[in-house]
């Protein structure tokens, strides 16, 4: 944590009072975050590909584009309208972002197309798995919290195809012959996860806008239309690794896939979740990667649940940094407000507010 230390030092001490001189105005709690996250992130070394590169007519310089969307999930704006107008009326906010006047803010065509060139490419997730294999990768981390959070969109929820039911090979009434193999049993998509690569697992999860329903940290029931986050939580509330699938996607599905994505960033010690990942597959693989899975025991058969040891149920604590992290992309960086539309885009959108809560969690550790 030197590197990164010092880093954070010289971002609070030097560049906040250059800043502050250079645009005559105080940078603010909100400020302060946007240009922690610019320097911490590097947005502009993923920028190259998108710039222009001399040949037809020439567009609009994608960095500052870039730059206001993160500016869009720290100030929580619901739209990309709502980004302009800010823009337009705030000179601090608009030369952070790299425009000197309002006339040379570019229209919210241009947004969006840039908005769809940026989602199409994953910049949002490589610039968040860049930052934290840079800080965390040569880390060891202790638990990794494992949970899911609804999503509402704002699109048509897709018709479910109608399956036909494959006939029924018939078979001798009463029992098997003696010494007769046992009838053939599909796989469970768990059981097939395990032998698979992550991008096998990847395309086999569903991502199309549909109907979820879960319940609460209290117990009640709700539904939703839109999707679901799956995301890996490191100790300190920092989320390494997301992965956004259809709302009626049962939350242990996306473990393994996740499980493999994190794996490749960070080394940790202890997988810790909730009941709804309480399956074999899951704790197995879990070990395979060298891990202790720590999940809370489902009852089952209308038996009771067994109960946890008491180290593992101590651990067990640790999975309120996955509700933090939750809590906190929703509430104030861009979780509650997903306008777009597919899961492509989408994705783009909660990686931004994501990117934000990541240097949240980084900066927390040194304070």
């Amino acid at each position: 944590m030197g590197i990164l230390f010092n880093l954070i030092s010289t971002i609070q001490q030097t560049l906040f009072p250059a800043l502050e001189k250079e645009l005559a105005a105080p940078l603010g709690e909100k400020g302060e975050l946007f240009v922690t996250v610019v320097e911490l992130a590097r947005p502009e070394e993923f920028c190259e590909g998108f710039e222009w590169q001399g040949s037809g007519c020439p567009r609009s310089w994608r960095l500052p584009i870039l730059l206001a969307f993160i500016a869009k999930a720290v100030w929580n704006f619901p739209t990309t309208r709502a980004l302009l107008d800010r823009l337009a009326h705030d000179p601090m906010l608009r030369r952070l972002c790299g425009w000197e006047r309002w006339a040379n803010i570019p229209s919210e065509s241009t947004f969006s197309r840039a908005f769809a060139e940026f989602a199409a490419s994953e910049l949002a997730q490589r610039i968040h798995a860049a930052l934290i294999k840079r800080e965390l990768g040569q880390k060891l981390v202790g638990h990794i919290s494992r949970d899911a959070t609804d999503i509402a969109g704002r699109e048509k929820a897709a018709a479910k195809p109608k399956q036909e039911k494959p006939a029924k090979p018939k078979r001798k009434m009463g029992r098997p012959p003696k010494g007769a193999a046992p009838a053939a049993v599909e796989p469970t998509r768990l059981e097939l996860q395990g032998g698979r690569t992550l991008e096998e697992n990847l395309a086999d999860l569903p991502r199309e806008c549909d109907w979820g329903s879960k319940r609460d940290s209290q117990g009640r029931q709700f539904s939703w239309r839109g999707r679901k986050l799956h995301v890996d939580t490191a100790d300190g509330d920092i989320p390494v690794a997301a992965i956004l699938t259809s709302a009626s996607l049962h939350d242990s599905q996306a473990a393994i896939p996740l499980a493999q994505l994190t794996a490749g960033r960070v080394v940790n010690l202890y997988d810790v979740m909730d009941s709804a990942y309480d399956a074999a597959p899951i704790k197995g693989y879990s070990r395979r990667l060298g891990h202790v899975p720590v999940i809370e025991p489902q009852g089952r058969g209308g038996q009771r649940a067994a109960e946890m040891e008491p180290a593992k149920r101590v651990r067990y604590g640790e999975r309120t940094a996955a509700e933090r992290v939750n809590s906190d992309l929703k509430e104030n960086h861009g979780g509650n407000n997903v306008r777009v539309r597919g899961p492509v885009k989408g994705m783009c959108h909660l990686m931004w507010g994501l990117l934000v809560v990541t240097v949240k969690g980084l900066v927390r550790l040194l304070e």
